[in-house]
C-alpha cells in the first residue's frame, strides 16, 4: 500500500504506533532482566519481539525509522525500579487499551492492524495475570507508617515551629521525636502482626518503620534547608511537602490497586491539615501561658 494514499490523519497514527510498539518493546525487554519468575520473564520477553515486529510492519508502511524518547524509557526505567513492577504494567495497561482502540480503527484500512489488535488483547491479559508483587501485601504497613507520621509528625513540627520560633531547634524536636515514633510504630506493628499469626511480622514491621522514617526525614527537611530565623518559611515548605507526600502515595495506590484516589488524598490531607491547625493553636496557646521565649 503506498503512503501517499492513507489519509494524512491515519498516517499521524501510524507513525505515533511505531514510536509506541518500539517503547513498548524496550520497557518489556527491560522488565523481563529484572524479573526472577521464569514464566513471567518468558512472556515479558515475547511481548518484546511482539512489539518489535509491530514496529517494523509500521516502519516498512512508513519507509521511516523513527525513535522513542531516551529520556521517556530512562523514566519508565526509574518507575519500575522506585515504584515497582505492578505500579508500571498498570500504567502500561492502559497503553495496551489505548492501543487497541488505535488498531481497531485503523485495520479498516490496514489489514495488519488486525493481527497487532490480537496481540496487544493478549498482551493486557497476560500482564494482568502477572501481577503479584510483595510490596502490595505489605500496602496496609506501609499506610499505617506514613499516615501515622504524617499525622503525628505534622501536628508535633506545627505545634513547636512558633513556640520555638527557630528552624534549628524545630527540626532537632522533630528528629528526636520521628526516631523514637519510628522504632515505637514498628515494634508495635511487630508485636500487632505476631499475635494475629503472621509469619511475616518482622517484613511487615520493617515496611512500617521505613515509611515512617522517610516521612520523617522529608517533613524535618525543610528546617535543615531554612536558616533559622525563617521558621515562617520552613513551615510552610513543610505543609507543602506534607500535601505532596500524600498526593504521590495516593496515586501510586490509585494505579497499582485500582483504588479511587480523590477519595483516599482528601481524607488523608483533611486529617493530616486539621491536626496541624490543632497542634499550631495549641503550640500558640501553650507559649503565651508558661510564658516561653527562647529569643
Amino acid at each position: 500500500m503506498e503512503l501517499s494514499t492513507l489519509d494524512p490523519q491515519l498516517v499521524a497514527t501510524i507513525r505515533k504506533a511505531q514510536v509506541d510498539e518500539k517503547l513498548g518493546a524496550a520497557t518489556y525487554s527491560f522488565m523481563a532482566k529484572r524479573e526472577k519468575n521464569a514464566e513471567n520473564r518468558r512472556i515479558l520477553e515475547q511481548m518484546s519481539l511482539d512489539e518489535t515486529q509491530h514496529a517494523a510492519v509500521w516502519q516498512g508502511i512508513l519507509r521511516e525509522n523513527l525513535k522513542y524518547s531516551s529520556v521517556t524509557l530512562l523514566w519508565i526505567k526509574i518507575l519500575t525500579v522506585v515504584l515497582g513492577f505492578t505500579f508500571v504494567v498498570k500504567s502500561l495497561q492502559k497503553n495496551e487499551r489505548l492501543a487497541q482502540a488505535s488498531y481497531e480503527q485503523m485495520q479498516k484500512d490496514l489489514p495488519q492492524a488486525a493481527a497487532m489488535l490480537a496481540d496487544e488483547r493478549r498482551h493486557e491479559k497476560e500482564l494482568y495475570a502477572m501481577l503479584d508483587e510483595e510490596r502490595l501485601h505489605y500496602v496496609g504497613a506501609m499506610v499505617l507508617g506514613l499516615n501515622d507520621a504524617l499525622v503525628e509528625l505534622t501536628g508535633a513540627i506545627a505545634g513547636v515551629t512558633f513556640a520555638l520560633a527557630n528552624t534549628r531547634l524545630v527540626a532537632l524536636t522533630g528528629i528526636v521525636t520521628g526516631v523514637a515514633a519510628t522504632l515505637s510504630m514498628a515494634a508495635s506493628n511487630y508485636l500487632a502482626e505476631r499475635a494475629n499469626g503472621n509469619e511475616h511480622a518482622l517484613k511487615s514491621s520493617a515496611y512500617t518503620g521505613v515509611a515512617y522514617i522517610v516521612t520523617v526525614a522529608l517533613l524535618v527537611l525543610p528546617y535543615l534547608l531554612f536558616p533559622a530565623k525563617m521558621y515562617v518559611a520552613a513551615f510552610a515548605a513543610m505543609i507543602a511537602t506534607v500535601l505532596c507526600i500524600i498526593l504521590f502515595f495516593n496515586y501510586y495506590i490509585s494505579v497499582a490497586r485500582e483504588e479511587p484516589f480523590f477519595r483516599r488524598f482528601g481524607e488523608m490531607a483533611a486529617i493530616s491539615m486539621g491536626v496541624a491547625a490543632v497542634s499550631f493553636g495549641i503550640g500558640v496557646l501553650a507559649k503565651a501561658i508558661l510564658g516561653v521565649d527562647v529569643g
